[in-house]
């Protein structure tokens, strides 16, 4: 078996579990969940129409750079989001089954296992996805703790230097996962320097860009098109339409971005097998080229934020975040203590934050914060957040 195996740690969700055998819930209560954040918005019946549509694909193996109609449609979709030149849709676009598994795949392509002790760096709370993908790659995931007292700022100079020298990959998240920071644009202009100086490739995952509340949040191609770095040079974005479009369950996305990386990165799924069934590759061309459903699914966020945020306001220091659809609330007890106590007295489900961290420079960032997917429906939030009140208030 491979060795690496044994450094992945367990999910938060197992963690989650683990914790929970220890108490049961409240029986007068039905269970509400915030804890995972798998979109629960209906599927626009206009992609379900697509998808059930192309069937025929079905008797078609795809190919592993997908149709030249949704590498065309991405393109086309990246041009008029962002306000940059289009790429070329045969060499800086490449669909792929969903970002969390393009994500963890892209750390094999890029680490070069032949460099003594590779580094790879993450925000720290973080996806966990990306340190699974580090260890299995052969590298050292090193972290970076994202703090309220920077405003979830990257301090790149948490690492020293000799770290930076070892580093083949970064991994950000914009919006972040969990606090809901979009990277300014001056936050960027640093990471790309520090990209040309120790020639580490930057992984962008922006899953969450199209759930915001006032502004669209900057991208890592927009932001480096504003800098003159037209070539995109070790620059990749990942995007998906899972939470964009309420399709979790269909697996599609794409990476963006530099033409070499991206190329390497093909070569590699030749071989892994991830090729996008045909009628999800027609379903996804459909929902690329609609705006509508993504403005009626922001509208339904911001509803439900309105009155989560309402609601909780008065008992806990609750503040809206630049996108994305999780509230980050820093908790009065123990992140685990509240999240236990309630599932035990209330049955609303919540994450600990320190279930979405690791320790660094003797902080786990996540400690004390519990994170609130508000992914169910605008009944069922607010009653939850009528029930953390409750709990918040007896503590």
């Amino acid at each position: 078996m491979n060795p690496d195996l044994q450094k992945l740690q367990p999910y938060p969700f197992q963690k989650l579990a683990a914790l929970f055998r220890e108490v049961q819930p409240n029986p007068d209560y039905r269970a509400i969940s915030l804890s995972i954040g798998e979109p629960k918005h209906a599927t626009p019946q206009f992609i379900r129409d697509a998808l059930t549509n192309n069937l025929d694909g079905l008797a078609n193996y795809p190919t592993t750079a997908g149709s030249d109609a949704l590498r065309s449609t991405i393109a086309n979709w990246l041009a008029a989001r962002y306000g940059i030149p289009p790429l070329n849709a045969k060499t800086q676009v490449l669909p792929v089954n969903g970002s969390r598994e393009a994500l963890f795949a892209f750390a094999q392509a890029v680490i070069d296992r032949t460099k003594n002790n590779p580094v790879v760096v993450c925000p720290n709370p973080f996806y966990q996805i990306y340190e699974g993908a580090a260890f299995l790659a052969g590298a050292t995931p090193s972290f970076l703790n994202t703090l309220p007292e920077d405003n979830y700022a990257l301090n790149f100079s948490q690492l020293p230097e000799y770290i930076w020298q070892r580093t083949q990959l970064i991994y950000v998240c914009t919006p972040g996962n969990p606090a809901g920071r979009v990277m300014p644009l001056a936050e960027w202009e640093t990471l790309f320097e520090m990209s040309d100086r120790h020639g580490f490739v930057i992984a962008s995952d922006e899953c969450y860009s199209e759930i915001y509340f006032s502004e669209k949040p900057l991208g890592a191609l927009q932001a480096a098109h504003r800098l003159g770095r037209s070539d995109y040079k070790n620059l990749v974005m990942f995007s998906s339409l899972s939470k964009r479009s309420n399709v979790p369950g269909m697996r599609s996305g794409f990476v963006a971005g530099d033409a070499k990386a991206i190329e390497k990165f093909a070569l590699y799924r030749t071989y892994h097998g991830s090729a996008m069934n045909p009628a999800i590759q027609a379903a996804s061309i459909a929902a690329w080229n609609d705006e509508t459903h993504v403005v009626e699914n922001r509208r339904l966020y911001a509803e439900k934020f309105a009155k989560m945020v309402e609601i909780l306001k008065p008992v806990l220091p609750v503040t809206m975040p630049d996108a994305g659809f999780y509230l980050w609330i820093r908790t009065p007890i123990a992140d685990t203590a509240f999240a236990q106590g309630l599932y035990r007295d209330y049955n609303v489900t919540v994450l600990p934050g320190s279930y979405l961290a690791r320790s660094a420079d003797g902080v786990n960032p996540g400690e004390n914060f519990v994170r609130l997917a508000l992914v169910a429906s605008t009944e069922e939030t607010v009653e939850a957040a009528q029930r953390i009140a409750e709990f918040s208030r007896k503590i």
